[in-house]
């Protein structure tokens, strides 16, 4: 794994974006490592969302610039992000809840088989692979509700089943907004378990959440935005709850970006 963290799986330098008048970040850098979770935090109108939607090909930076594998990347769109190997996990989770786990997997990507000379939707494979990648995300789903529409799920299913989408696409970064904020308890221990299998898996993590138990739970360290700047960088065992809501809230902020 060293030679892994030599170089950045993904990184940004100085990113900077204005939305009319308003500078929604500026000079923000961050790194991430294979198998490395990396936690964002940041009230409100931070600068989370953006930077995320900078790193995930939705909006373009008017400054700075993104890297992939020691690489320059430039994304023009989302399906540039994925096809590089970056796949984002916004909160609605983005899942088609009248179809099928196998469907829901396959969305827009669905394979086929030759049947009487003609090309049809090969169900059965999307079945086994649906069965598959839950399996390696040590998720239990019973088959009736593998075959049937997806809203019948629990939200951590449903979670599972979108990172299994990603996992099964090849996606060497997961970037995750708010994962656990509309789940119980339970359902949040399961997602934290599912992020950690990731990591064990060598993705690498980037984790956007308000919950600081969840922060401090799978995150090996954490970024933490105030008003579109870097307020302060920590390893999750050298801070703690406090440190990151002065950082957040302003108290300290000398010592960050600046």
């Amino acid at each position: 794994m060293s030679h892994a963290a030599a170089t950045p799986i993904l990184e940004a330098r100085d990113i900077s974006i204005r939305f009319g008048g308003v500078e929604a970040l500026k000079r923000v850098s961050l790194q991430l490592t294979q198998g490395e979770v990396l936690a964002l935090a940041g009230d409100n109108g931070a600068g989370k969302s953006t930077l995320i939607k900078i790193l995930s090909g939705v909006y373009h930076a008017d400054a700075g610039e993104l890297r992939f594998d020691g690489r320059p990347m430039q994304l023009r769109d989302p399906q540039d992000a994925r096809e590089q190997g970056i796949e984002t996990i916004y909160q609605d989770l983005a899942l088609a809840d009248n179809l099928d786990v196998g469907s829901n997997i396959f969305l827009g990507r669905e394979p086929t088989r030759r049947k009487l000379g003609f090309r049809v939707i090969d169900r059965a494979r999307m079945a086994q692979v649906a069965r598959e990648v839950l399996e390696r995300l040590d998720i239990v789903i019973a088959q009736r509700k593998l075959t049937g529409p997806v809203k019948m799920l629990s939200g951590g299913q449903r979670q599972a089943i979108a990172i299994g989408r990603a996992i099964y696409w090849n996606a060497r970064v997961l970037i995750m907004d708010e994962p656990t904020a509309a789940l119980g308890v339970p359902e949040q221990r399961k997602v934290m378990a599912l992020i950690g299998s990731l990591k064990a898996q060598g993705v690498a993590v980037i984790l956007i959440s308000h919950n600081l138990h969840d922060i401090f739970a799978v995150s090996d360290r954490v970024i933490v935005l105030r008003r579109g700047e870097v307020a302060g960088e920590r390893r999750i065992e050298q801070t703690n709850g406090d440190e990151i809501v002065r950082l957040m809230v302003g108290d300290g902020f000398a010592n960050g970006a600046r």
